[in-house]
């Protein structure tokens, strides 16, 4: 347990750039606390303790606003930038090195028993507001956009986007680790909206000028 919780602090710095001070991540940094709190329950947990991992993760859950259920299994380097909103169910698997920004939830569609929550595998980021649901598994490396709602498996080395989610890139190679350029990731849907939309101007010019020469290359 210490040595997963080592990892996750030095995860702070890793990937926020914001994080100064040692001091500041141990004393104000909410999904580290959630982390730390998690940790701690998973492992009573895991003892047969009754009753307190639950109500550890509670009291997490109302300081932090994140809410990890103990049974749930996360790996090392693990880091929830803000973490306000952040949801992670009972049968939740978290591989090692994933960052979550606020307000993701990794959790069930309905009242299913077993494995009912996602699985993700080393490296995934996951952007703000995202919904990962069922019990679906999602590769290495995948990168999910802010706001997505992904209801199926996602391929290794992979980009996600939209409602419902859908692999818009999939790479040979290993993605970066911890960074999302989440304001640029393509869209193909409107990008053929937009060739579809100058294909109709087209047109339109070449009838309502029908005496012009068309352009020998259309």
């Amino acid at each position: 347990m210490l040595a997963h919780i080592k990892q996750d602090f030095k995860a702070v710095f890793d990937r926020d750039p914001a994080a100064t001070s040692q001091l500041e991540v141990i004393l104000t940094y909410a999904g580290f606390h959630a982390l730390l709190a998690y940790r701690i329950s998973h492992y009573l947990k895991s003892m047969g303790v009754p009753f307190l991992p639950r109500a550890i993760s509670q009291l997490a859950r109302w300081v932090t606003g994140v809410e990890i259920h103990p049974a749930a299994k996360i790996g090392t380097g693990f880091f929830i930038d803000h973490g306000m909103g952040v949801v992670i169910g009972e049968t939740a698997e978290i591989g090692d090195y994933v960052t979550l920004f606020q307000g993701v939830t990794l959790g069930g569609t309905g009242k299913e028993r077993g494995k009912r929550h996602p699985t993700l595998g080393n490296h995934v980021v996951v952007g703000a507001g995202a919904k990962i649901l069922g019990g679906i598994t999602i590769g290495d490396n995948v990168k999910i956009g802010a706001n997505s709602v992904v209801l199926k498996n996602v391929p290794p080395n992979s980009t996600v986007i939209g409602v419902p989610g859908r692999v818009i890139k999939s790479l040979g190679e290993r993605l970066p680790d911890a960074t999302m350029d989440q304001v640029d990731l393509p869209d193909p849907i409107s990008d053929r909206f937009l060739a579809l939309e100058q294909e109709l101007m087209e047109l339109r010019k070449r009838l309502e000028n029908p005496d012009e020469k068309s352009n020998p290359c259309q």
